[in-house]
């Protein structure tokens, strides 16, 4: 099924009403349809707004939530952890009461009560199955857990259920800690990969093996970077709040084969 969005829909809406009016009423009942689709597709185009916005809402508290529960899987909430918190709370552009919203949703994510795979499925109910806002979500999740210098076996764990609630794997969950080690230069481990390591990580971030011939090296990086460009998230609408960190995964991505091409001296 074809899903009609923004202006199309509202031109479609009004072209329909007026040519309804012009089979009832001739000219008159063209100008008076064409009025009445646009009136009809404002009022549809506020609601859809509205339900974006109520689901970007839930979408960021959720996210805190599971984030809470992720820091406090291990049993303790590093300092490092809180700081790296409150820098993704930065990136997301929010509103001081949306950030007040997400503080209090980390702090209810720690709690032993916390339903972390009924929250995981409210996030999975949002939108379509496969979507990118999964793999920003989960990079969000690992990011934090990293903060302190190692991911916990408990954390690891939760991590992997929280992907697979989201229809990801744990190949996923591997691949973006690769990613996100290759890029920062050993900011996820407490001393810090050696060259070795983290170009066996550029490799698996872009998901081929460090054997890959050049050409496979480069056919996998367009690909991973058709699939993860901030402008193909945006046409499907990306939140505002979630564009740096899209632009900060390109980015990563980037890193990762600048790292390859240059050990593997590629043109």
């Amino acid at each position: 099924m074809v899903v009609v969005e923004g202006p199309l829909r509202m031109c479609l809406l009004v072209i329909i009403f007026a040519f309804v009016g012009f089979s009832l009423r001739g000219f008159p009942g063209f100008v008076i349809g064409g009025a009445l689709g646009f009136m009809v597709g404002s009022l549809v185009q506020a609601a859809e707004r509205k339900r974006r916005q109520q689901a970007h809402g839930q979408f960021i508290e959720t996210t805190f939530a599971v984030m809470g529960a992720l820091c406090k899987a291990d049993g303790v909430v590093t300092r490092d952890e809180i700081q790296v918190v409150e820098q993704i709370l930065a990136r997301l552009l929010l509103s001081p009461e949306q950030k007040e919203v997400a503080k209090a949703a980390f702090h209810r994510g720690k709690a032993a009560d916390f339903d972390l795979d009924a929250a995981v499925g409210s996030v999975a109910r949002l939108v379509p199955r496969g979507s990118f806002l999964f793999q920003l979500f989960l990079e969000l999740q690992i990011v934090a857990v990293a903060a302190d210098g190692h991911v916990h076996p408990a954390e690891r764990a939760m991590l992997v259920r929280v992907a697979r609630g989201l229809g990801l794997s744990e190949y996923d969950v591997a691949r973006l800690e690769a990613l996100l080690r290759a890029a920062a230069g050993g900011e996820a481990t407490s001393g810090g990969p050696s060259p070795e390591q983290r170009l066996d990580d550029a490799h698996a971030a872009l998901g081929v093996t460090p054997d890959a011939s050049e050409d496979e090296i480069k056919r996998a990086y367009r690909k991973t970077m058709s699939e993860n460009h901030p402008d193909r998230f945006a046409a499907k609408g990306l939140p505002d709040s979630m564009r740096e960190i899209a632009e900060d995964r390109a980015r990563k991505i980037n890193a990762a084969y600048d790292l390859i091409r240059k050990a593997r001296q590629m043109g």
